[in-house]
């Protein structure tokens, strides 16, 4: 007999069915003992006559039964499978548990974070956090859908690249082959994207993974999923547009409010002056899914950092708006420059940014002169990208969207840790597996490593 998935039993009433599931709850009485099968597509009412053995939460079972509709009076309007349930004719229990570490019947907000991410495989189980991860895939399935739709290819790019300064700290990998040399893991796909620009792709998206060594927090931590995304032979407004109707798509197939279209437009001196904030909320009220959008454009190109040094305020890989090409390659009015930068905010949140890229040699060039790299710095650090640039690359733009910020404002969570399968702790350690952990001498002599003392507190 083929398994039938419990929300495919509405439709069976009368028929001999096999389902795989959990128990979720235990009714005894007496004679007739009631169970609440759960598997991924829902839960059912399983009836059990004159059962001698010995059931528990969380059990994984095989059963084999008959749908019946339920009488009038003992019909749940809360499930789906309200109406039916399984009469059963053979139970099997395919493992046995041990207890809980805790209560799987709640939200679990109140719990020790460290105890729920060591059990993160048992905390996952959590009606609540099952329909995080769903909605998360129904996100990134409808993305893939619309972006196909406009003709764009998914293309992946590597994990272990070259560090190079895109405003975080970078994790570090140390080549066994090359001693003293490393790699580092990205902080975006960045320049990957913009060299499959210069290779012709003009349309590219990628599900990717993204890693920056900074303080995690309940919006951020060392790992993230973005959309990635870049076009060529495109305008600002045209990659707006573009993303604004993905959103619309997307709050039709997964079921959020857009609070107002068009997205508003503002620049960032005007959010400033009004919120105080470049991410500001538009809702007068706080409403559980109802998302507001809104573009937030005109970003400074760069600004002051603690040392009195130029640093860009978003990405040193953008291009200036055309005012200010000549200022930008002439080194002059720098505080002035505005960029074509442009971000998405929801709710509070900054959820995607991007901009036009210098997809000339000399305009980017410009940009880490004024940085503060030499001519020579220049050349290693970022030689491969300007002689690329030098062979017709198309003007082009893209944007990136945090997957785990947008499921969890979707969801109505307050941290992203809501929505990721197994996040990090605040502290950095991961979940389960107790990582970061300590490595072998014979492992870092491979790699041609030494650890120095520990400094006295």
């Amino acid at each position: 007999m083929q398994r039938s998935w419990i929300e495919e039993t509405i439709s069976k009433v009368g028929q001999e069915v096999l389902l795989f599931g959990w128990v979720k709850k235990i009714r005894d009485h007496g004679k007739i003992t009631f169970v609440d099968l759960g598997d991924l597509s829902g839960e059912i009412q399983l009836v059990l006559s004159n059962f001698k053995g010995k059931l528990s939460p969380y059990l994984p079972l095989r059963v084999v039964g008959v749908v019946h509709q339920r009488p009038e009076k003992l019909i749940n309007p809360k499930l789906p499978t309200g109406k039916i349930e399984v009469e059963v004719k053979e139970i099997e229990v395919l493992n046995d548990t041990l207890p809980l570490p805790f209560p799987l019947n709640d939200k679990g907000y109140q719990l020790n974070e460290v105890l729920r991410l060591k059990y993160r495989y048992l905390d996952l189980r959590r009606h609540r956090l099952l329909e995080n991860l769903k909605k998360r895939s129904q996100l990134v399935e409808g993305m893939r859908r619309f972006l196909f739709k406009h003709r764009f290819l998914e293309i992946e790019t590597p994990l272990l690249t070259k560090s190079t300064p895109e405003g975080a700290r970078d994790f570090l990998v140390p080549s066994r082959l090359q001693p003293g040399k490393f790699y580092a893991l990205p902080q975006s796909p960045q320049q990957y994207k913009q060299l499959l620009m210069v290779a012709g792709v003009e349309r590219y998206f990628q599900i990717a993974r993204c890693l920056r060594d900074e303080d995690p927090r309940a919006d951020r931590g060392f790992e993230f999923t973005q959309l990635d995304l870049e076009m060529s032979f495109v305008t600002q407004e045209e990659i707006m547009n573009l993303i604004e109707s993905m959103i619309i798509f997307l709050s039709k197939e997964l079921g959020f409010k857009v609070y107002q279209q068009p997205f508003p437009r503002i620049t960032y001196q005007e959010a400033m002056r009004k919120y105080g904030a470049d991410k500001f909320d538009l809702r007068k009220k706080k409403e559980k899914g109802v998302l507001a959008f809104a573009w937030v454009t005109h970003f400074p190109f760069f600004e002051k950092d603690e040392d009195g040094k130029w640093t860009f305020t978003h990405n040193p890989f953008s291009k200036p708006l055309d005012e200010y090409e000549d200022d930008l390659l002439k080194g002059k009015n720098i505080g002035q420059i505005i960029a074509t930068q442009y971000d998405l905010v929801c709710n509070g949140y900054e959820v995607g940014g991007g901009s036009l890229r210098a997809h000339k040699p000399e305009l980017l060039a410009a940009v880490f002169r004024i940085l503060g790299y030499s001519p020579k710095e220049i050349e290693t650090k970022f030689g491969h990208m300007i002689k690329a640039l030098s062979y017709g690359a198309p003007p082009h733009g893209g944007i990136a969207l945090g997957i785990d910020r947008l499921t969890a404002i979707i969801q109505g969570e307050s941290s992203i840790k809501e929505v990721i399968a197994f996040p990090m702790s605040a502290s950095g350690t991961t979940s389960v597996m107790d990582a970061p952990a300590e490595v072998t001498k014979d492992q870092l002599k491979e790699l041609g490593l030494k650890l120095l003392p520990k400094k006295d507190d």
